[in-house]
């Protein structure tokens, strides 16, 4: 009995290398359509943007947009999820970087002069199979509802993505909670709803959480989040560029507060992009950029 079909059909007749050869390529067919699924990399970045506003001076939008298509292009990630992202922006990187799409909803619901919680893909080689929002509130479906005393709504955009080469499915939820030092009870109550929704999905998803949590790896929200999910900094076994994101435009940055969490997949490495011309940056986070292994599930 053969250990593979196709070793029946090698010509016995033939020289002796030539039926190796042929019983090498039988094998090789085997292995790939009868053996388990290979992994897959997954490129995914987390980057607050930050808003176009005039007051920034020398820092304002009109002046950094190429240097964050250029970074952007530079990583060439499959994904994208974006803070603070208003309209004009999403559409100039798009302009600048035909490859990508991107989706959003603005955080009140409606207008473009408000910030979206903006998803970049790659068109070659993702595929949108559903999208939706929810808002960190008591009344998670009330579009810009804010019941828990934050300054602004906050908002999760989701969405349920297939990568195109192999049918691999995972889900995407992008986040940004509130920034004030006194929001901290509000970002752990918002972390405990966007636990609550993702238990809601299938048990063998594979999920990403990305954002800007505007808080440390050692508040309650973390281990909320982290006690379903891991954080892609911590467990990825190489790592580039320093741990902290935040640097005000500086250069320097001083706490870590954009966050990968995942399940379902394995982090291969992580990288805090701090690319930069003549002491510019394209935003006031650094970018975090983690490369995934994402089996297609059987």
């Amino acid at each position: 009995m053969p250990i593979f079909p196709c070793a029946r059909y090698a010509p016995r007749n033939a020289a002796g290398n030539r039926i190796w050869l042929f019983v090498l390529i039988c094998l090789a067919i085997w292995l790939l359509t009868s053996g388990p699924a290979m992994a897959q990399s997954l490129r995914v970045m987390t980057f607050n943007v930050r808003l176009p506003v005039e007051s920034d001076g020398p820092n304002r939008w009109e002046a950094r947009s190429a240097l964050m298509a250029e970074t952007v292009k530079r990583e060439h990630p499959d994904l994208i999820g974006t803070q603070e992202l208003f309209k004009q922006q999403g559409d100039d990187l798009v302009a600048r970087l035909p490859q990508y799409a991107w989706f959003g909803r603005g955080r009140r619901g409606s207008g473009d002069g408000d910030e979206h919680m903006g998803v970049f893909y790659r068109k070659d080689r993702l595929r949108v199979l559903a999208t939706g929002d929810f808002w960190l509130s008591d009344t998670p479906e009330v579009v810009g509802s804010i019941t828990w005393g934050n300054l602004y709504p906050r908002m999760v955009t989701w969405a349920r993505f297939q990568r195109i080469a192999d049918g691999a499915t995972f889900v995407l939820y992008n986040t940004h909670l509130p920034y004030r030092e006194e929001d901290e009870p509000v970002r752990t109550r918002g972390a405990a709803l966007i636990l609550e929704r993702l238990r809601q999905l299938p048990a063998d998803e594979p999920i990403l959480l990305i954002g800007d949590f505007n808080t440390v790896p050692d508040s309650r929200a973390h281990a909320l989040l982290t006690a379903a999910l891991t954080d892609a900094w911590q467990a990825a076994p190489r790592h580039q560029g320093p741990p902290a994101t935040f640097h005000n435009f500086t250069g320097k940055a001083d706490l870590r507060i954009d966050w990968i969490l995942f399940r379902g997949l394995q982090a291969k490495s992580a990288r805090t992009v701090t690319t930069h011309r003549r002491g510019r940056y394209p935003s006031d986070h650094f970018p975090v950029v983690v490369d995934f292994d994402l089996s297609t599930r059987k």
